[in-house]
């Protein structure tokens, strides 16, 4: 298989950096914007913006601290998995039974020494490549959820057709640079079957990087199978072209299935989040502190397994808390303590020396509401703040991440434009610091009309579209929409409009013979 910079992936929409207001690029690219004829992406985001730190180095240390006391005698237990054991076994861990204890300073000197502290996700469309780690910030839409809410208002369980609409939306959405892994969990295909199904809708729908299955050790076997069909096995075994979520079995857990998942792909040298999937007060301490330890605590213990696995394969440090509801245990959203949480473990993984990732546009609201805004606004801000690196959930999650829905991802979509544009900071080049108009202008007089706001009048500020902004007899004239009802027309707008990028039909036929061959040779499971 060739070099993937050599497939002819490059859609219509193009490649250039969005302007600061989704303008730019000259009258060509303006025009095509207007007429539909192709889609500016943004290339993720190059931070300028200096890391909030919530923990003084005094702090910081006592969490390392802990979570070294809690590797070292409580251990983890890594479950199901006798090839796991033995491995660290052979290091010079503690094991007894599926507990494995670690000498002091174990894992955090193996994962120094050999994780990357940035690396590359290649996409099947070069330019839609991201960096992971440093000052780079890469958002991707919801994973998980087995329902939608869909375009009639309905919750209900998810189908192979939403998941390929939500693949499409976040293709068309220029902010998100990721097309994500599960954005819905397809309940109409075979259990054992549809990774095969999601793997291929984000190749064949999407040219930005995907993630591959996690569900057992075979099914990423088999998207690393088919990435090996777009990139080609050389390009694959030595380069990273997916990015894959391993959970911790919170607390102080691995079970079998993650284990294989995360073996499997950094033997393939694929990277893999290792995140902790915590609510506070019930899988871990109720207090920041208490969790950020724990947190640290068991991702170490995932990177180090694949540290051992393969040397120098590529590792995020995951980190997802929530806190919680004492009165009904639901977990709750757009609260303090979950953001303390990112912030301290942020800090954390650069110390390390590894990409982090945590955050996303999180809500608890049953609807694109209200109550969804502020919730995924206090969420995300952190995120963005914190300096995370990789951003899951960054659009479209609802009810908790039972739920995802296309309206919100759109909403959601919009709100990272304005993040990016903000992380981005200030444009500080002679054009930036506009010294000719307020010379022109002087005192008493306004720049309306003057020669440098006339030159950036369509990029100088982000212009949404999914807000109104117009005058309230216009908005009336309109049909009186709200925000959801507004974002519903332009959904159906957008899947009406879409257009695949280009995929070689030689790729294309290859991907599907090869998944026509695996669903042959097993009967459907619907468990």
């Amino acid at each position: 298989m060739s070099d993937p910079t050599e497939l002819p992936g490059e859609s219509a929409s193009g490649g250039a950096r969005r302007g600061r207001g989704g303008g730019g690029g000259g009258r060509e690219a303006r025009r095509a914007l207007r007429t539909g004829g192709g889609i500016k992406q943004r290339r993720f985001i190059e931070r300028k913006l200096s890391p909030f730190e919530i923990l003084s180095e005094e702090g910081l240390a006592i969490i390392e601290q802990n979570a070294d006391i809690i590797l070292e005698e409580v251990g983890i237990e890594f479950r199901d998995d006798a090839e796991a054991l033995q491995i660290l076994k052979e290091a010079g861990c503690d094991v007894e039974g599926e507990r494995v204890r670690f000498p002091r300073g174990f894992c955090r000197k193996i994962i120094r020494e050999n994780a990357p502290a940035t690396f590359t996700q290649h996409a099947r469309n070069p330019e839609r490549s991201v960096t992971i780690g440093g000052n780079a910030t890469v958002f991707a839409p919801v994973y998980g959820p087995p329902f939608v809410r869909d375009l009639n208002g309905e919750r209900r369980y998810a189908t192979i057709e939403d998941f390929q609409n939500l693949v499409k939306l976040a293709y068309m959405s220029p902010a998100l640079h990721h097309s994500g892994g599960t954005v819905c969990e397809p309940v109409d295909v075979p259990v054992n079957k549809r990774h095969l199904d999601m793997v291929y809708s984000h190749i064949r729908y999407s040219d930005k990087p995907f993630m591959g299955s996690v569900t057992a050790p075979e099914r990423a076997e088999d998207s690393v199978a088919l990435a090996k069909i777009v990139f080609g096995d050389d390009f694959v075994e030595n380069n990273t072209v997916m990015i894959n979520l391993i959970n911790a079995n919170s607390p102080m857990t691995f079970d079998g299935t993650m284990l294989g998942a995360l073996k499997v792909y950094a033997r393939h040298n694929q990277a893999v989040i290792v995140t902790p999937f915590i609510l506070s007060g019930a899988m871990a301490p109720c207090t920041p502190a208490g969790v950020m330890a724990q947190t640290l605590a068991e991702a170490m213990a995932g990177i180090a397994l694949a540290q051992l696995v393969r040397p120098g394969a590529p590792c995020v440090f995951g980190s997802f808390a929530s806190s919680m509801s004492m009165q009904s245990g639901a977990p709750t959203f757009g609260t303090p303590e979950p953001a303390m949480v990112l912030y301290g473990c942020a800090a954390l993984a650069r110390r390390l020396g590894i990409p982090f990732r945590s955050g996303g546009s999180l809500c608890g609201s049953k609807l694109p509401d209200a109550q969804a805004a502020y919730e995924s606004a206090a969420t995300l801000q952190p995120t963005v703040l914190g300096g995370v690196n990789f951003v899951l959930h960054a659009a479209g999650w609802l009810e908790g991440g039972l739920v995802s829905s296309f309206e919100k991802l759109v909403m959601d979509a919009d709100q990272l434009g304005m993040m990016q544009t903000f992380a981005e900071g200030p444009d500080l080049s002679e054009n930036g610091q506009a010294m000719d108009a307020i010379r022109e202008v002087g005192p008493g007089q306004h720049f309306l009309g003057c020669a440098h706001t006339q030159a950036n009048f369509e990029t100088a500020f982000y212009r949404s579209n999914v807000a109104d902004n117009n005058s309230y007899e216009q908005w009336l004239a309109e049909g009186s929409l709200d925000a959801a009802q507004r974002t519903n027309n332009l959904v159906r707008k957008m899947l009406e409009e879409y257009e695949a990028p280009v995929l070689d039909p030689a790729v294309d036929e290859a991907l599907n013979s090869f998944i026509a061959k695996a669903k042959e040779s097993m009967p459907d499971a619907f468990a």
